[in-house]
């Protein structure tokens, strides 16, 4: 589905009047644009803030100039700048759409929409964004912001996930989105929706769409888009053994699919009974425990307990093999949570030289917890 409107109707001509004024045109990704520019600042925008994205686009920039850097990079190395971003299946997804771009379009972004929809990690919304940015490709968008922009001007019911809400908001998108000047009217979207028509306290004063917004006349802003349905998350916990050896850290790799997928982690276990039992298998008798701290997920609260204890043996690091048969680690599938799983990759993280190694967000606040307190 493509723009259907133009840049002389009332919604689009108030939206790019706005934009010329209001909008934001010196975003790093918005000089000298790329394909694979817009297209990394699109995928690090999902889910999170521009402030918060700005600095790691800038590292990985300047780490990756292209796409055939990027695809020729060890994975670790790209979640290890990706480490503290969050959602980390999309760092999994960048590389490995960069390596298909690398090994089918010989390192070049592909142009056509349904090549670039193909791409792993892109939806439609992210393909249209990046090609109508760069090549002013005709393509509406629907990203958050959009959609509560949509959603309140002409006060479409019902939450924005199901799909037959989410199919109104996209012949929505393509009705008000002009066929030219489609670069600077999906940006003036989406910054309407960061900057204007925000989640709470929206400045409807200051909207360029205001006099013929539904939810502004009604006074209603707040029911539009309506909530997700709620839902209790279930509540987990898992033992973190931070098991130190001569100033390194035994870690373990996850597999690249589910949970932390690709990370590195503590070695984990479902209970502290255990965690002690595999301690003392190892003849270590002394420990500590370490403040619990909760760590959220979309589908699951997770309680961590870290425990910490030191191995006391003459044997270099790179000789000591640790029985690790009981090791656990947390699965995707909360079914399968605590299951055992195969023997993932053993690592010892250095902490006077550390790797550049991707880090689940506990994990790296434990080592420098850790690094404190030696």
């Amino acid at each position: 589905m493509q723009a259907q409107s133009n840049s002389h109707a009332p919604f689009a001509h108030a939206v790019l009047e706005w934009y010329q004024q209001f909008g934001r045109k010196n975003l790093p990704w918005q000089q000298n644009k790329t394909l694979y520019g817009v297209w990394l600042s699109e995928v690090m925008l999902q889910q999170t803030q521009v402030a918060t994205v700005i600095p790691y686009f800038q590292r990985f920039i300047k780490t990756f100039p292209n796409i055939t850097a990027l695809a020729n990079a060890p994975l670790d190395e790209v979640l290890h700048l990706w480490t503290g971003l969050g959602y980390y299946a999309r760092a999994r997804n960048l590389h490995k759409a960069a390596q298909t771009i690398r090994d089918e379009y010989q390192g070049e972004f592909p142009t056509d929409f349904q090549q670039v929809w193909d791409l792993s990690g892109i939806g439609r919304s992210t393909a249209g964004a990046v090609l109508s940015s760069v090549l002013n490709q005709p393509y509406p968008i629907l990203d958050g912001n959009v959609k509560r922009v949509l959603a309140r001007y002409f006060q479409v019911q019902g939450w924005t996930g199901e799909k037959k809400v989410e199919d109104q908001l996209w012949q929505l998108s393509a009705e008000v989105t002009p066929r030219e000047l489609v670069a600077d009217f999906n940006q003036a979207m989406m910054d309407l929706g960061a900057m204007v028509c925000t989640r709470s306290k929206p400045k409807c004063l200051l909207c360029p769409l205001a006099q013929k917004c539904g939810a502004n006349l009604q006074n209603n802003w707040a029911d539009f888009p309506a909530k997700k349905p709620k839902k209790s998350l279930p509540e987990r916990e898992s033992y973190f053994l931070i098991l130190e050896h001569q100033g390194k850290v035994a870690l373990e790799q996850r597999p690249n699919s589910g949970l932390w997928g690709g990370l590195y982690c503590f070695p984990q276990f479902d209970s502290q009974a255990e965690l002690l039992a595999y301690l003392s298998q190892q003849g270590i008798q002394q420990y500590q425990q370490w403040t619990a701290f909760r760590h959220t997920f979309s589908h699951f609260h997770l309680d961590i307990y870290p425990i910490y204890a030191q191995i006391y043996a003459q044997a270099q690091t790179e000789e000591l093999e640790l029985d690790r048969t009981n090791w656990k680690k947390i699965t995707e599938n909360e079914a399968e949570y605590g299951s055992a799983i195969s023997s993932a990759v053993k690592y010892w993280y250095d902490l006077a030289n550390p790797s550049q190694i991707g880090l689940a967000t506990p994990v790296k606040n434990l080592l420098i917890e850790l690094q404190k307190r030696k």
